[in-house]
C-alpha cells in the first residue's frame, strides 16, 4: 500500500508540475496548424492522464474513508489532489481541443463559469487535505463527499458525458 501511495504521489507530482507549467501559456492559435495540433494532442493526453491519477487519488482516499483510516494516512494523496486541482485551468488553453477529448465547448464560451466550478474543486480539496493533516475523521469524511459533489459539478457542465462512470 506504501509503494501505491508513493507511485500514485509521484505520478501526481509530475503531472501537477505539467499542468502548472501548460498554465502559462493560455492562447492557442485558434485556426489549427499542423504544430497546434500536436501541441493539442499533447496537452489533452497530459490532462487525460492527470485525472485518471486523480481517480485513483480519489480511490484511494475513498477506500480510507470506508475503512476508517486516520485521514493522516492518505494526507499525501489529499494534498496531491488539492495541488492538481489548483492546475485544472491552466491544463484548458483557448483552442486546446479536439474531437478525441472529452472537454466541451463551453469549458471556453462560458470561461468565468468553468474556472468558477475549477474553484470549487480547488477548496474543497484543499479543504480535504487541510482536514487529513489535522487528522480530524468525521469532517475528512463529510469534506470526502463534498469533493465528490464539487468534481462532479464540472463534469455535469464541461464534460462528454461518459458511459463508462
Amino acid at each position: 500500500m506504501r509503494i501505491t501511495t508513493l507511485a500514485l504521489g509521484a505520478a501526481a507530482a509530475l503531472f501537477v508540475t505539467m499542468a502548472a507549467t501548460a498554465q502559462g501559456s493560455h492562447a492557442v492559435a485558434a485556426a489549427p496548424t499542423a504544430t497546434t495540433a500536436d501541441a493539442n494532442a499533447d496537452l489533452i493526453a497530459g490532462r487525460r492522464a492527470a485525472f485518471l491519477l486523480s481517480a485513483a487519488l480519489t480511490g484511494q482516499i475513498k477506500g480510507a474513508v470506508d475503512r476508517g483510516d486516520d485521514p493522516k494516512t492518505v494526507g499525501f494523496a489529499a494534498r496531491a489532489l488539492a495541488n492538481w486541482a489548483k492546475a485544472i485551468p491552466g491544463m484548458f488553453p483557448a483552442g486546446s481541443t479536439a474531437p478525441t477529448s472529452d472537454a466541451l465547448p463551453t469549458i471556453w464560451s462560458d470561461r468565468a463559469g468553468f474556472e468558477a466550478r475549477a474553484a470549487d474543486y480547488a477548496a474543497a480539496a484543499t479543504k480535504l487535505a487541510d482536514l487529513a493533516k489535522a487528522g480530524d475523521k468525521p469532517g475528512f469524511a463529510a469534506q470526502f463527499g463534498e469533493l465528490g459533489k464539487a468534481c462532479k459539478a464540472c463534469h455535469d457542465s464541461y464534460r462528454k458525458p461518459d458511459d463508462k462512470h
